[in-house]
């Protein structure tokens, strides 16, 4: 049975959650708060396939949950349901690491569809296993080292945790090395066309990857802006200056 934690504090919503998801033969835990939610999640065996986050929490905000959230578990899908609306709320998700973003009041259909996909999507991961991924799954450049099987980066002495979107950028810019990228073609291909990620939210993505990997993040070698369009990434500056 999947698992399924739903961190909201108001009580209403959250037993109401609980039994919508539970018709649908989920096992549902509850926590009002996000130090009880982040307890419940190292505790919890097996471990979670889902959490359903409110952002507007007592203590802890939902934004902040989930950023200690990503510090330790990187592939837990992550579903903000929240009546915040403000395009700039959804940036600042979707930089915390959150999967999808619904706002309040919501369509049950709708949510169940979403938490549905979540999940299968998390079950089909859950069923691959980390056995199948090969042994040494990582890149090099200059100084750097990107180990993609634990979502780390190495940078000469220091150790950077990727967020699943983070490694799947950086893994795209590996791809198509000194190409120039649109924003639309990021959109389309790393985020696959979700309406819900932004120009600007790209951008601040791609500036926490530049402080992982830049000697000066304000003058990158590697990521570096192509004005009106987007980005190209340069494995080798020094080759390419060399040219």
């Amino acid at each position: 049975m999947m698992k399924i934690l739903v961190v909201e504090d108001e009580e209403n919503i959250a037993k109401g959650l609980r039994f919508n998801f539970e018709q649908e033969g989920y096992q549902v835990s509850l926590a009002e708060d996000g130090n009880t939610a982040l307890s419940l999640h190292s505790d919890a065996s097996p471990p979670f396939d889902l959490i359903v986050l409110d952002l507007m929490l007592p203590e802890m905000s939902g934004y902040e949950t989930c950023r200690q959230l990503r510090r330790v578990d990187t592939d837990i899908p992550v579903l903000a349901l929240t009546a915040r609306t403000l395009a700039e709320d959804k940036a600042q998700a979707f930089d915390c690491g959150v999967d999808q973003y619904m706002t309040k009041p919501f369509a049950l259909p709708e949510l169940l569809s979403r938490v549905r996909n979540l999940v299968d999507r998390r079950r089909r991961t859950l069923e691959q296993g980390h056995a199948t991924r090969p042994v040494e799954d990582s890149e090099s450049f200059g100084s750097v080292r990107v180990d993609f099987g634990r979502f780390e980066l190495h940078n000469g002495d220091q150790v950077h945790s990727l967020t699943t979107k983070e490694k799947e950028l950086l893994r795209y810019f590996l791809q198509y090395d000194d190409v120039v990228l649109s924003r639309s073609r990021l959109q389309s291909d790393v985020w696959r066309d979700s309406t819900e990620i932004t120009s600007r939210s790209i951008d601040n993505f791609v500036m926490r990857l530049r402080k992982m990997i830049e000697v000066d993040p304000g003058n990158p070698q590697h990521l570096v802006s192509i004005r009106g369009t987007g980005y190209r990434f340069i494995r080798d500056p020094d080759k390419n200056n060399r040219n």
